[in-house]
C-alpha cells in the first residue's frame, strides 16, 4: 500500500550549495551557489525555505538555521560524472551516468560539421561556443543576407541551430534538428539538440517561444517509467520533457518561464488526484546564472520562494513535496558554466516527520523515495528516505 497519494519533485535548476570533493577537475573549485549569491547581496529573503530547513543544510545569509523546520532536511552528491542538466535529472530519477555527454568547447570539429551540412544540404555559420544571444546578435543580419543556419554550442552538450523564422521556418529548422539528432550519435552523441528560433531585425533580435529540443533518452529505466508502468499519473512541467525525450511522462506541460511554471504546477497538483509530478523551474539557471546575474539570481529566488506559499496550499494531505536540485551555476564566479555541487533536498507534507536526512550519495535517492513513497517497485539506484520521514 503506498504511503502517499501523490508526490510533487520541484527542481530548482542550479540552486546548488557548495563545491562537491571532486569540483577542481571540473573548473569549479571553490563554487557556491546559494551561499555566494546570497553573501554578495547581503542576505536574501527566503521566508518560506528557511522555515522549511534550508539554512539548516548550509550557511546562507538571511536564511538562518531554524529549531525546528517543518521538513526534513539535508544535502545530496552526484554520483554521475558531468554537471548537466540532464545529467542532473536524469540521476534524480534513477539513471547514474559513468561518463558526461561530450562538449565541444572550441566548436564541433570538421567531420561533424561536414556531415550534418552534407545531410542538411546547407552551409552553417558559426560554429562556435556562444551565448545564445550574443550569437544571433553577432552573426543574425549575415543569417538574414545569406540564408544560413547558425550552428552553436555551450558549456553544455548540446548542438544549437539558430535561425530567423522568416528566412528558415520553424517547421524546417525543426528538420535541420532532426538531421542532426540522427548525426550525432555514439561518442558523439549529444544530450540535446536544440531549435533556437528567432525574429525581429538587426539591433533588436529577440528569441521566440517556438524553442524545441531534441534529447537524447534515458540511457536506461527511470522512476518515471515506473510509475507510469504502474497505472499511475506522471506529469512533467517545464523542460522535463525535453530532458527524458518524452520517456515515462502520461502528460507534458511546457511554460513560459518560472511564474508560469509554478502555475502550471499548481494546476497540475489540482488535477492529478494520483502520481507524480515533476517540475523543472530553469530561470534561475537559464536567464540569471549563465549572465552571471547575481541581483537576477536573487530576486528569482525571492519570487519562487514567494510562491512556494502557493505550492503548499495545493497540496493535500495525503502529499509529499520534495524540493532539490540538478547542480550549481555560481553567479559570483568568472564561469558562466554550471558548478558541479552539492544540491540541497527538502521532504515536507503534512504526515512528513522532519527529520535531518544528512549526506545523500546520489541524487537517485530521490527518485527512489518517490516510487516508494507511491507504492511503486524500484530496483535502480538510490536509496529511499522515506522510512525516515513517513
Amino acid at each position: 500500500m503506498s504511503a502517499f497519494a501523490r508526490v510533487l519533485v520541484l527542481v530548482l535548476d542550479s540552486a546548488g550549495i557548495g563545491e562537491l570533493p571532486d569540483a577542481a577537475r571540473y573548473g569549479d573549485e571553490g563554487s557556491s551557489t546559494l551561499p555566494h549569491a546570497a553573501a554578495a547581496m547581503g542576505g536574501l529573503r527566503l521566508p518560506v525555505l528557511g522555515r522549511l530547513g534550508l539554512g539548516n543544510i548550509v550557511e546562507i545569509a538571511g536564511v538562518p538555521p531554524v529549531p525546528a523546520p517543518e521538513a526534513a532536511w539535508g544535502k545530496m552528491a552526484e554520483a554521475s560524472s558531468g554537471k548537466d542538466t540532464t545529467t542532473g535529472h536524469w540521476e534524480i530519477m534513477g539513471v547514474v551516468l559513468s561518463r558526461p555527454f561530450p562538449t565541444y568547447p572550441r566548436g564541433f570539429p570538421p567531420e561533424i560539421i561536414g556531415a550534418f551540412e552534407r545531410a542538411a544540404g546547407v552551409r552553417v555559420l558559426g560554429n562556435v561556443p556562444a551565448s545564445g544571444t550574443e550569437i544571433i546578435k553577432q552573426l543574425g543580419e549575415e543569417h538574414m543576407r545569406t540564408g544560413r543556419p547558425i550552428v552553436y554550442t555551450s558549456a553544455d552538450s548540446v548542438f544549437q541551430i539558430a535561425a530567423h523564422e522568416e528566412v528558415i521556418p520553424v517547421a524546417r529548422l525543426y528538420q535541420l534538428c532532426r538531421i542532426a539528432r540522427g548525426l550525432l550519435t555514439g561518442e558523439h552523441a549529444v544530450s540535446r539538440v536544440i531549435a533556437r528560433p528567432f525574429a525581429g531585425t538587426a539591433g533588436n533580435f529577440t528569441r521566440t517561444e517556438r524553442r524545441k529540443d531534441f534529447s537524447v533518452p534515458p540511457l536506461s529505466p527511470t522512476v518515471l517509467d515506473a510509475v507510469s508502468a504502474a497505472g499511475l499519473p506522471v506529469v512533467g512541467v517545464g523542460k522535463i520533457e525535453d530532458i527524458f525525450a518524452g520517456r515515462g511522462l502520461t502528460l507534458a506541460v511546457h511554460t513560459r518561464d518560472d511564474v508560469d511554471g509554478v502555475d502550471q504546477t499548481v494546476r497540475a497538483v489540482r488535477e492529478t488526484s494520483r502520481g507524480l509530478v515533476f517540475t523543472n523551474l530553469v530561470d534561475l539557471d537559464m536567464k540569471y546564472g549563465h549572465r552571471n546575474d547575481v541581483a537576477g539570481y536573487a530576486r528569482q529566488l525571492e519570487m519562487i520562494d514567494a510562491r512556494l506559499e502557493d505550492i503548499l496550499e495545493a497540496l493535500g494531505s495525503a502529499d509529499l513535496l520534495i524540493i532539490t536540485a540538478d547542480h550549481g551555476n555560481d553567479p559570483t564566479t568568472p564561469s558562466t558554466d554550471h558548478s558541479r555541487e552539492y544540491v540541497p533536498v527538502l521532504a515536507w507534507g503534512r504526515r512528513v516527520r522532519p527529520a535531518a536526512l544528512g549526506l545523500r550519495r546520489c541524487f537517485a535517492d530521490v527518485g527512489a523515495t518517490a516510487a516508494a513513497a507511491l507504492g511503486v517497485r524500484w530496483e535502480g539506484p538510490g536509496e529511499s528516505f522515506l522510512a525516515a520521514i513517513a
